[in-house]
């Protein structure tokens, strides 16, 4: 059964994890994050306007949480089947490495994950669809935002409290943090070089 995690910050975080016993040395060791794009950075809508261009909705919570998360030495990297150039517009920004249109996404996360020559439990993959089912099979902990399928959510070993595009990568990036043992205030404070909170 996954486990659902509530916000770090909030009593009720405190009390979850008691209850839910769960283990975060799972994500100490953690060395590459892949998240899925649409659906987790974004609230899975799009806006489209008459000549037809498209826009997402984020959250600059999230930029910063990746970016602080990268300065702590864990690298991250966006795996997308979107071919629409919104994506790789927003992970420049965020300086987040973009790997998009690939259809099937389980070849790509093996180049990634060989090229990198990093062990298969220490990567995190957070998706939010049934197209991530082969991705959050591979690694050595799924993750899933709050409004995922429901059938991505019985696979995952841990579900954010926010959904998808409202701080749930915010949320990821704070776990792995404190599994080392550094909050996000502290991360912040210790960066080598200037953060940009307004990604």
């Amino acid at each position: 059964m996954p486990r659902r995690v509530y916000p770090v910050s909030s009593a009720r975080a405190v009390a979850a994890r008691k209850a839910l016993s769960i283990d975060f040395g799972q994500l100490r060791s953690i060395r590459l994050v892949v998240f899925d794009f649409d659906g987790v950075f974004t609230d899975n809508r799009v806006l489209v306007v008459e000549d037809g261009m498209e826009a997402v909705f984020c959250s600059r919570a999230d930029a910063l949480g990746v970016k602080l998360l990268q300065q702590s030495g864990v690298d991250c990297l966006v795996l997308s089947t979107e071919a629409n150039p919104v994506v790789a517009t927003r992970c420049r920004k965020m300086g987040v490495e973009c790997v998009a249109e690939q259809w099937n996404k389980v070849p790509a996360l093996d180049r990634i994950v060989n090229a990198r020559k990093v062990a298969w439990s220490d990567v995190v993959y957070v998706g939010n669809d049934v197209n991530d089912l082969g991705c959050l099979a591979r690694v050595g902990v799924p993750i899933c935002v709050a409004d995922a399928d429901p059938r991505i959510s019985a696979v995952c070993k841990l579900i954010t409290a926010r959904p998808g595009g409202n701080g749930a990568v915010r949320e990821i990036c704070e776990w792995i943090l404190n599994a080392r043992g550094v909050s996000l205030a502290d991360a912040f404070l210790a960066a080598e070089a200037p953060v940009d909170p307004g990604a």
